[in-house]
């Protein structure tokens, strides 16, 4: 099999050639039909994060290289394990990624994805980006009926994700709008969510006029540029005093800023994004304004299979997905860099 593989961290991929692997036990071989380009495989693919002020954090240990990156798995079954059942050869299925050790009290509860051992397919085990990826247990693999293909493999990541985060807010009235800050491939996936999960339309909120733009015709009530002054007095005297909740697609330190200062009294933000930075906010200003700051990490098995119900029921509208061959990998995450990717990317073998 080929994949596009990392052989040193921070340069560009390499084409490696190995040899196609034979199922064992529970495990199911896919031909790889799809792979989402996430941005966590930017940071992966560097071989750090940015934690600021000059520090990163190494994510360089525990795996070796050559590595396949690639969460955001789609293909065909075209091999079983001897102990397999409820799939078969031609099934068209995408993988759940988020896979633990199995045998923790995290993974018992049914929160694989927040094991300590974890097991995840593109992060410690090799990946899709690749004509062929292993997965270890027909449980993980869903069918995905009824949801055009490549856009199918970006639920798996970017759809799970902004699905998992909204799902934090708890109960919205529907007074009130919440707000999405972040419009790129996850944060237009978190806007359409929003206007199925809740009752009014959500509010958008990104630095790219374009994104803003796209974000209206997806059904934002509204759109707001931090690069306007008046941009956070603004939404709040829309909002009469904040929104009861904002999530961070973006994970930087003025984007987090920014949805602290557009929050209720009461209100809360999730931070989803990882782009990096420092953050920091004086003590008494937490039990005086009683907000909520956490953060939110993809979605467990049991949130996957409620998200791509809700898919495939036809609530959810479609983002932009545009497909490149296997061998536009490196450039694929060079451009997410950029930030000049609208919507999302998938890699077709």
């Amino acid at each position: 099999m080929k994949s596009e593989a990392i052989v040193e961290y921070g340069a560009p991929l390499q084409t490696v050639e190995s040899e196609l692997p034979t199922p064992e036990g529970s495990q199911v071989l896919l031909k790889v039909t799809h792979c989402g380009v996430c941005h966590s495989d930017v940071h992966l693919h560097d071989g750090h994060f940015d934690l600021g002020g000059g520090n990163k954090l190494d994510v360089s240990k525990g795996r070796k290289l050559p590595f396949t990156l690639g969460h955001e798995i789609e293909g065909e079954v075209v091999a079983v394990g001897p102990d397999v059942s409820g799939v078969a050869v031609g099934d068209q299925r995408v993988a759940f990624p988020w896979i633990g050790c199995g045998d923790c009290p995290t993974c018992n509860r049914g929160e694989e994805h927040l094991c300590n051992r974890p097991q995840n397919l593109g992060i410690q085990v090799a990946g899709g980006y690749s004509t062929h990826a292993m997965v270890p247990n027909p449980k993980y693999l869903l069918d995905y009926t009824g949801v055009p293909e490549g856009l199918a493999a970006t639920y798996m990541c970017s759809g799970l994700t902004a699905y998992s985060a909204l799902k934090k807010f708890g109960d919205i009235s529907s007074e009130e709008r919440v707000a999405v800050v972040g419009l790129g491939g996850v944060g237009m996936m978190g806007l359409q969510f929003a206007k199925t999960m809740f009752e009014a339309a959500p509010l958008g909120v990104d630095v790219d006029e374009n994104k803003l733009q796209a974000a209206m015709g997806a059904g934002a009530h509204a759109v707001y540029n931090p690069k306007d002054e008046e941009a956070i007095k603004k939404l709040l005297a829309d909002t009469d005093g904040g929104v009861p909740a904002a999530v961070d697609f973006v994970g930087s330190e003025a984007s987090l800023k920014f949805a602290t200062s557009i929050v209720r009294k009461g209100g809360r933000v999730v931070v989803v994004g990882m782009f990096g930075g420092g953050f920091s906010m004086p003590i008494p200003m937490f039990p005086m304004r009683a907000i909520t700051i956490g953060g939110s990490y993809v979605g467990s098995l049991d949130e996957t299979k409620e998200m791509m119900a809700l898919v495939q029921s036809g609530k959810i509208d479609p983002i932009p997905v545009e497909a490149r061959p296997l061998d536009q990998a490196t450039k694929s995450l060079d451009d997410l860099r950029n930030g000049s990717i609208m919507g999302r990317v998938v890699l077709k073998p």
